[in-house]
């Protein structure tokens, strides 16, 4: 994981440690960290608060970009800054406004090339998370499991082949992570609490955090069926909880709960 790009995937609420990690990752003292605010109501505070604090974590060089328009996506002069970051963060918000604005710029190009082949770390939180996916979760707060359930919207993919959502367990989303993952069953949702991470590099995510990820798999289910109104019917899918500490493997869609698994692994 340490040899590749990364992505830093937080859901949201993120405290010193997650934080720390992302400056640590992107070189800590020789770390040159881009914040990016697009989805935020106010970008230019969020930026600077943002930049403040990865300061006060020791990042050697931090600044905030403004991307409010695609033209700003699209300038030679945000290029020149991102290709010089060893480190990039979305701020939470509106997800929306970051795949409106930077959807098909040169900056998303960008941001894929240098996920592709240079040593970065991407970070996001919040909605800075959920644009992270392809097909992405733009809300929903319905009761139950259903259709209406849930809305989603097309993502920036730098994850391909997941459902991301956020503030996961605070704010009781498994109903819309299982209307979505029952719509696209070929996703992998991932549900992400507060103050908690997902860290990928190569094939696999490690947790990171004091809450849990919930990993929701339809791959296995017998059957799907999603009515335009009323109940999904989602049956043999599984639903792996996962805290610090704990891998998944995406290709083979397998949790590694801990030290003993690793070992039973080695050994089978």
């Amino acid at each position: 994981m340490e040899g590749s790009s990364r992505l830093l995937i937080m859901g949201g609420a993120a405290g010193p440690a997650l934080l720390s990690r992302f400056v640590e990752l992107a070189g800590a003292a020789t770390a040159r960290i881009v914040v990016i605010a697009t989805a935020s109501e106010s970008p230019e505070t969020t930026g600077a608060a943002y930049a403040e604090r990865f300061r006060e974590l020791g990042a050697g060089s931090v600044r905030a970009l403004r991307l409010s328009s695609r033209a700003e996506a699209n300038a030679p002069e945000s290029e020149a800054v991102l290709r010089d970051a060893t480190g990039i963060f979305f701020t939470g918000g509106d997800q929306e406004r970051i795949t409106g604005i930077l959807g098909g710029t040169a900056t998303d190009t960008l941001l894929h090339g240098l996920i592709a082949g240079g040593p970065v770390v991407l970070a996001g939180t919040s909605a800075g998370a959920a644009m992270m996916s392809g097909t992405m979760i733009t809300g929903g707060d319905g009761p139950g499991v259903t259709a209406d359930s849930v809305r989603t919207g097309p993502g920036l993919e730098f994850l391909p082949c997941v459902l991301i959502d956020q503030h996961f367990a605070e704010r009781g989303r498994l109903n819309r992570l299982l209307s979505a993952v029952a719509r696209y069953p070929h996703e992998l949702g991932v549900g992400i609490d507060e103050d908690t991470a997902i860290l990928t590099g190569g094939d696999s995510f490690e947790v990171l955090g004091s809450g849990a990820v919930t990993v929701v798999d339809a791959g296995a289910a017998t059957d799907i069926r999603v009515p335009p109104s009323g109940p999904i019917a989602l049956a043999g899918a599984r639903i792996h909880v996962l805290p610090a500490g704990c891998t998944f493997h995406l290709p083979g869609r397998r949790p590694v709960t801990g030290p003993q698994s690793e070992e039973r692994e080695r050994a089978a």
